[in-house]
């Protein structure tokens, strides 16, 4: 802190700054004090002299004296109280008025403690107040024709105390409580520039963390819809492949199959990359297109859901392995009404009326697949009350049924499959079982990636329920998932 109340020592954002010699913050502030201390030692010398003189001593003492004492300016902002002492001490020679006055105001403005400044203010008005009525008694009393009243002399000493010694004091406190200020209003405004950037930082790490979430969830669901479809018109194009010349009405019908789950597969792509294109052009015309993920996660489920009601197939006839029960006709060809709020992306995508179509579509791919279906109390109310459940929950035991399918497709060519589903108090759980691969079955030489019971698994944790996966004793493979009923939705029958 300057004598003039500026602050020094802290930069424009508070980091310290020292450009100055010794305990100095700044150059002007060293030149300031220079010319403080010649100017004191100026006035110290001059009144060092008449004092000598008045007191009959040799004036080079007064003199020396003065030097000694006016140039303590130099420390002032180092040592404040050295200087106010100082000046106290030559008061009895009356010299040092500068001396003291700025002292004072530098002790005021530091940071000493308020007893120790209240104490030297103090002892300052003492002095003053005694050097003042000495010198005003002795030039009453050279006055012949002056003869004031007896209160004159103590009032005028007060007064003339009061003056020299209380400004600088009120001053310099005026100063120290302004930088206080600042200094607090500068360390609240580092502390909010602080939590500023610590919330942009955790803004962009949510912002990151919603943009993998986001392509995880596409990934996840081009993976659901077209791996699947691809997956069957691999098997389709095997089987069309060995039945060629031996029954030439079944490859025919393979091959029209092949070509329509292409079809659609390709009309999903289009969407999809429709979908990605008009993102990627808004962001290069720096428009907002934070909206694409879930409009592509929406073309995802929305194109499975149009290609599972195209590719709806005939049921086969009953032989005992390929029939569906009467239950499951029941509860899986329940109502086609969309739950209230469907206009929202997680409201899209295939449901459990859907299930009996996609096992079809594996039947129609030469799997024997059976569908059962169990119902509990809670199950046959629901059915006959035309209850849906979240349509969260539907489309993830789909999907769940889906990649399960097809990993039978993939890696067990020929085993049979068994999906159940079942309808239990506040949970609905589903299992995907198949047996060991038959010994005459060709293998369709499907590629894995290794993503599908990531997937599934990351759907069944995301809706709070339990995933488990994993070979049976017979030699196949069982897919288990049981997810909670936290919302359901009541729709009229």
């Amino acid at each position: 802190m300057t004598a003039t109340g500026a602050s020094e020592g802290v930069g424009a954002r508070g980091a310290p700054v020292s450009n100055g010699p010794w305990w100095w913050a700044r150059r002007r502030s060293a030149v300031l004090d220079v010319l403080l201390a010649v100017a004191s030692a100026l006035e110290c010398v001059v009144e060092g002299a008449n004092f000598a003189h008045e007191a009959q001593v040799p004036e080079l003492l007064g003199m020396l004296l003065g030097l000694l004492a006016g140039p303590v300016l130099l420390v002032r902002r180092r040592w404040p109280v050295v200087v106010v002492l100082v000046s106290i001490a030559v008061m009895p020679a009356e010299m040092g008025g500068l001396l003291s006055v700025v002292g004072l105001y530098t002790l005021a403005a530091s940071d000493v403690p308020r007893r120790i400044t209240g104490l030297l203010a103090g002892m300052t008005v003492v002095g003053t107040l005694v050097t003042t009525f000495l010198t005003l008694r002795e030039d009453v009393a050279t006055q012949q024709d002056f003869h004031p009243p007896m209160w004159f002399v103590p009032l005028m000493a007060l007064a003339v105390g009061l003056v020299l010694t209380a400004p600088p004091v009120l001053w310099g406190l005026y100063i120290a409580a302004r930088r206080r200020l600042v200094e607090s209003l500068r360390e609240r405004a580092d502390g909010l520039e602080r939590e500023l950037s610590l919330l942009a930082d955790r803004a962009e790490e949510r912002a990151e963390w919603a943009r993998n979430e986001e392509r995880t969830r596409i990934a996840r669901e081009m993976h659901d819809v077209v791996a699947h479809r691809v997956s069957l018109m691999v098997v389709h194009a095997a089987a069309l492949q060995a039945v060629a010349l031996k029954d030439p009405e079944k490859a025919s019908k393979n091959a029209g199959l092949v070509g329509d789950m292409g079809r659609q597969a390709l009309t999903e792509l289009r969407e999809m990359l429709g979908v990605l294109r008009t993102a990627d052009g808004a962001s290069g015309r720096g428009t907002a297109a934070s909206g694409a993920p879930e409009r592509l996660a929406a073309v995802a489920s929305r194109a499975g859901a149009k290609a599972t009601v195209q590719a709806r197939v005939p049921e086969p006839s009953a032989d005992g392995t390929s029939a569906v029960s009467s239950s499951a006709g029941a509860s899986v060809a329940g109502a086609e009404s969309s739950v209230p709020g469907a206009g929202d992306a997680d409201a899209e995508g295939p449901c459990l009326t859907e299930l009996a179509d996609l096992v079809g579509q594996s039947r129609a791919a030469g799997m024997v697949v059976e569908l059962l279906v169990d119902e509990s109390a809670e199950g046959e109310a629901a059915a006959v009350a035309g209850r849906r459940y979240a349509a969260r929950v539907e489309r993830t035991v789909y999907r769940v049924v889906q990649e399960a399918l097809t990993n039978v497709h993939k890696h067990a060519p020929g085993a049979r499959a068994r999906v159940r589903l079942a309808h239990r108090d506040g949970e609905l759980a589903v299992q995907v079982e198949n047996g060991p691969c038959e010994g005459g079955a060709a293998d369709a030489g499907l590629p894995s990636g290794g993503n599908g019971l990531v997937g599934m698994r990351e759907r069944v944790t995301a809706l709070g329920g339990v995933f488990v996966s994993g070979p049976t004793e017979a030699g196949g493979f069982r897919v288990s998932a049981v997810l909670p009923l936290g919302a359901v939705s009541h729709v009229a029958g």
